[in-house]
């Protein structure tokens, strides 16, 4: 991928949220004093991913807290994120390695490190205490906003709760590991929490923030965690149906090798079952159904790492 797409994106000076008041650098609990949920909204997960950082300072400037329960701000790869260099915006996404792939009992609990690992590990106490995460993240491709849900049923129900943005994706995740949004309680079935993890169109461009600010308002409003006469006067109303899309199949990379037929952006609808999409070396990669929606095609075309999501569309969110 190019670094060469316009950056229309400021990186805010986040230096006066890194004391916080937790104990942990760059992320601060508000506590209402009054017993409710623990809600969460993360930002720069990835470094290069600015709409999340624009998003958290607004809320600290507006002074943002909760009426009842706890509602915490977080930066999570904050080290990634202040090496962010709009001259090669994508050399920040991470330190050592991915933070997004970590989220595992078996990763955190192993003896490998990496800064993204010490940071997972530092804020795992925290994000177990957690009832409702937002993770905000961005994409390499133009592409319309994504809210992932993860594979539960839940997830999707809490997604239809937001009623934005227009797209769902129902998915595992990745064979590389594991992420946030799927920690722990967050994928199970029977556990009152829940996360959504969206991805607000391109990186750098103006609208990844103005996407994600208002995921993150109607996140707050559907936790009602917040005073709704806080956020609604920011609240851009959107009426356009949500569309589910459950993922059937991941396309992991096997060979350096791998390769797509055409330049796949996201969202795409191949037609016929069986379609050539790519090859990895010679092995072709087709699809698995009709109708067939591609979900995120990555430009990131390295052994291990996911090459694109098929999907296919449901006629609703349960």
């Amino acid at each position: 991928m190019s670094d060469h797409r316009p950056i229309e994106l400021i990186a805010p000076d986040i230096s006066a949220y890194r004391a916080g008041n937790t104990g942990i650098d760059y992320v601060t609990t508000f506590d209402s004093g009054i017993a409710g949920p623990h809600v969460m909204v993360s930002a720069v997960t990835h470094g290069n991913e600015l709409c999340g950082a624009i998003t958290l300072d607004f809320l600290f400037k507006r002074d943002i807290r909760p009426k009842s329960g706890k509602l915490s701000f977080a930066f999570n790869n904050y080290r990634a994120f202040l090496n962010f260099d709009p001259e090669h915006p994508l050399l920040s996404r991470f330190v050592d390695e991915d933070f997004n792939r970590l989220w595992s009992p078996e990763v955190l609990n192993g003896e490998r490190t990496s800064a993204e690992l010490e940071r997972a590990r530092e804020l795992r106490p925290v994000v177990e205490t957690v009832d409702y995460l937002l993770d905000i993240h961005s994409m390499q491709t133009d592409v319309a906003p994504l809210m992932l849900a993860g594979p539960l049923e839940k997830g999707r129900n809490f997604a239809g709760q937001l009623g934005y943005p227009v797209h769902v994706v129902s998915d595992e995740g990745h064979a590389a590991g594991r992420r946030l949004r799927d920690y722990g309680d967050f994928r199970d079935p029977g556990s009152i929490k829940n996360a959504l993890l969206v991805e607000c169109g391109q990186h750098w461009q103006a609208a990844s923030a103005d996407v994600s600010l208002q995921t993150t308002l109607r996140f707050l409003r559907a936790c009602d965690c917040v005073e709704g006469s806080d956020i609604a006067e920011h609240i851009v109303a959107d009426d356009r149906p949500q569309k589910f899309i459950e993922v059937v199949d991941v396309v992991t990379i096997k060979t350096p090798a791998f390769r797509f037929v055409e330049a796949y952006q996201g969202l795409e609808v191949i037609p016929k079952a069986g379609t050539v999409l790519g090859y990895d070396q010679d092995e072709e990669i087709t699809t698995p159904c009709d109708d067939c929606v591609l979900i995120m095609p990555s430009q990131r075309l390295f052994p291990g790492h996911t090459a694109v999501r098929l999907g296919r569309l449901l006629s609703c969110a349960s």
